[in-house]
């Protein structure tokens, strides 16, 4: 659990562990051999370790037991430090108690370094073999000039004298690792600069007491653990400032460079050798051919690591370069690298023979739809397999590339003949169904098609034209359902041009209120009179006049307006509703139908929206229906789930629209709180004359009615078709019989008419019929 502590504070505290410290330290020099001293440093030592505690994970610092291990050895460091001047005056083996836990402390603090630096995936060979230059030169002069001599000295007990030899080889181990991980840091967050002040700390700390030991002596002065308690104070900001989760984020540069910094610590590692030879620690034959050695292993490392340089610079420039040629998500190349190959085989084919150039564009059908419901990385899994499959499906030859999110570009030279089997090739990639997380998803491809012969003089412009014209192919295709083709012909170009047009205008048209609402009545059939009404969008261009649904929906989709204008049609019904209700134009049970696209089913807020809008209007939820399309049950994600649960949680009846036309699994049914479907009019136009169709209507309202849902048709245009719907038992129906959609004004003059005059279904029938109209 976090602690109470207003945020300002814990920001902060990094600033009162630097002052404590600061603090803590000043007393212990001032005062040293005292209870003060004592006090001081046991506290800072208790401080810092509560900081490895409580700042990495306040900060969510990773790995967190890393930081444990830290803060442990910060208390076993602590312990050998403390009880050092006491237990040197003890007989053996009590002196060797201090060296056991600061043994410890060393075994933690380097694993905590290595947890470190794999978490950065910072363990670098370039960094690794720099870090062996340094150490080699700093472990061979720490054994000369501390160690050999500490461990040599034959008045105190062997094994102490071992043991003090080795700890300048313990710090040289944690200067590997240390270097390791600022060398490979492309930036120096105020969190490694104080790991590192902490790392220098103790190796000055370490080298004075190595000093001290040469001349036999394991402890001296309490001055000498001065720079201890630096390090604890370096230690405890370093847990505490916020950029410690910084330490745990991948920084590593690319490509390992010789800067500054590194040089600053190289070039005295590549002299100590030589300044060894000088003094009188390598008179010994035993000296002088470790110092060669140790030289000449540092210099066969700076030379392994100069070639490794130029390979990993090597390397780099070709990474970069296939990264500014592919597409980072399917390492297919991009839009640039196959713009230069299809300007490549313009160049290359014969103007004079019979191969052309032939470019393939295609769109997934439905892939929006995907993104929406499951998310953006589910996308990205589904064009990676896509782009797997288009690949493995094609010759070597031919060009693959990924050209947009969900747009892929084939090229190939040949004949009309093998272009056409190509798109054979093409489409089996999508026959079999794509997994998708807990399901399978069965998607398709829009392909535009264009071709051209070789013009080696006007190649870059005619490779340019062929991606235009294919593009432009592929929306005459998607236009004429999913999964379909076409090879471009110059009339798409108008084509293209008014669709371009018509998304222009109809951003306008959502600015300037150019978008009207209109209602159709949803009628029982026993006795004709409205139960509720669809509310359904219009466009009525200033300059072009009415525009079709099916024309500028299909639009609106594409271009992202879609749930712009669904939220603007469900408040402007609602609002209406309300207008009626309050004006008692219609009753309390009548409802509005509203249609609502899978991008708003998606949005989690929904139903607080919808509720409010309620609210607002004074519309009850038994008056509002919202109709969807099968696809979002068959293949909703799980926010789409809930939101679904939510509103019919608030009271919304949920339709399912043109039901029979998409999946029709009424198993889905149950699975979803659907309180209704609208039977599709495809099946309601065969109805009397067609016994397949009767048949088909006839078993979805038997399982419709077992389920509990209600059932309305749509599409009744005749006497003929009411009358069988009744007859199977449909209650509701919608179509031309009853009218075509109107503004609210005449709906509402309607519906004040058909209550005066009469319930009855024939006169409602003839009221109705007298004002169809084509939509």
């Amino acid at each position: 659990m976090q602690p109470a502590l207003p945020p300002l504070i814990v920001r902060r505290l990094w600033q009162v562990m630097a002052a404590f410290g600061i603090l803590a330290t000043a007393l212990y020099a001032l005062f040293p051999d005292t209870l003060i001293s004592v006090l001081s440093f046991i506290l800072l030592g208790i401080g810092s370790l509560a900081a490895c505690f409580f700042g990495p994970r306040r900060w969510g610092a990773e790995p967190r037991i890393a930081w444990l291990l830290m803060g442990t050895a910060a208390i076993t460091f602590l312990i050998g430090v403390l009880i050092r001047p006491t237990v040197t005056e003890w007989h053996m083996p009590w002196p060797l108690l201090a060296d056991v836990f600061s043994f410890s402390g060393y075994v933690l603090l380097g694993i905590f370094l290595a947890m470190l630096l794999r978490q950065r995936q910072s363990v670098d060979r370039h960094a690794v073999l720099d870090g062996l230059i340094v150490t080699l030169s700093v472990g061979m002069t720490t054994t000369l000039l501390l160690a050999l001599p500490a461990a040599a000295i034959t008045d105190r007990s062997a094994v102490l004298s071992v043991i003090q030899g080795t700890y300048p080889l313990f710090d040289v181990m944690i200067l590997l690792l240390i270097i390791n991980l600022t060398f490979t840091a492309k930036t120096w967050p105020f969190s490694l600069v104080a790991i590192t002040v902490t790392m220098l700390g103790m190796f000055v700390g370490d080298a004075a007491y190595a000093i001290v030991g040469v001349s036999g002596q394991i402890y001296a002065s309490p001055l000498f653990n001065v720079p201890f308690l630096i390090a604890y104070t370096a230690l405890g900001v370093a847990a505490l400032h916020p950029s410690v989760v910084e330490l745990s984020r991948a920084a590593k540069a690319p490509v390992q460079e010789w800067g500054w910094q590194r040089l600053t610590m190289l070039a005295p590692a590549l002299l100590l050798p030589s300044v060894m030879l000088l003094t009188n620690r390598t008179r010994d034959p035993e000296a002088r051919i470790l110092v060669a050695v140790i030289g000449a292993a540092v210099f066969g490392l700076l030379l392994f690591r100069a070639t490794s340089a130029v390979e990993a610079q090597v390397a780099a420039q070709l990474r970069s370069e296939h990264q500014a040629s592919h597409d980072p998500l399917t390492s297919l190349p991009n839009r640039v690298s196959i713009s230069a190959e299809i300007e490549r085989l313009v160049t290359v084919v014969d103007p004079e023979g019979h191969d052309r150039v032939w470019v393939y564009m295609l769109d997934l059908d439905g892939f929006k739809w995907v993104n929406d419901s499951w998310g953006h990385d589910t996308g990205d899994q589904l064009v990676i397999e896509v782009g797997r499959r288009l690949r493995a499906a094609v010759a070597a030859g031919v060009p693959v590339a990924r050209v947009g999110g969900d747009e892929f570009l084939l090229a190939y030279v040949g004949e009309k003949g093998g272009a056409l089997h190509l798109v054979d090739d093409i489409r089996g990639c999508f026959a079999r169904p794509f997994p998708v997380r807990d399901t399978e998803v069965v998607i398709s491809a829009s392909i535009g098609i264009s071709h051209a012969a070789g013009d080696a003089a006007r190649a870059a412009v005619t490779a340019e034209a062929l991606m235009r014209d294919a593009d432009t192919a592929m929306y005459r295709a998607k236009s004429e359902g999913p999964g379909r083709s076409s090879i471009f012909d110059t009339s798409m170009h108008d084509q293209v041009r008014e669709r371009i047009e018509l998304e222009v205008a109809l951003r306008q048209a959502l600015a300037e209120d150019q978008l009207r609402v209109h209602y159709q009545p949803l009628v029982r059939l026993e006795t004709g009179v409205p139960v509720g009404a669809e509310a359904l969008v219009r466009w009525e261009h200033p300059e072009r006049g009415a525009i079709p649904p099916m024309t500028f929906i299909p639009i609106a989709e594409d271009a992202g307006l879609i749930g712009s204008i669904g939220t603007w049609v469900r408040q402007e019904a609602l609002r209406q509703l309300g207008v009626w209700r309050s004006e008692g134009v219609v009753g309390e049970d009548f409802y509005l139908s509203i249609n609502v696209s899978p991008r708003q089913l998606s949005e989690p807020e929904l139903p607080l929206i919808v509720s409010g809008e309620m609210l607002r209007y004074g519309v009850p939820a038994h008056c509002v229906a919202l109709e969807m399309t099968e696809s979002v049950m068959v293949d909703g994600s799980s926010v789409t789930a809930r939101v679904l649960f939510e509103l019919r949680e608030l009271g919304v009846k949920l339709l399912i629209d043109d039901f029979g036309t998409g999946f029709s699994a009424l198993g889905y049914l149950r699975r979803f709180p659907v309180t209704g479907v609208k039977i599709d009019r495809s099946f309601v136009i065969g109805l009397g004359a067609n016994v397949e169709d009767d048949e088909i209507v006839r078993a979805v309202v038997a399982m419709s009615h077992a389920l509990g849902l209600s059932v309305i048709a749509e599409g009744v245009e005749t006497p003929l078709q009411r009358e069988a719907l009744y007859a199977i038992g449909v209650v509701n129906g919608q179509g031309w019989l009853w009218g075509a959609a109107v503004p609210a004004a005449e709906f509402a003059e309607r519906w004040h008419h058909a209550a005066v005059a009469t319930p009855e279904m024939p006169a409602m029938a003839a009221l109705y019929g007298r004002h169809r109209r084509t939509e």
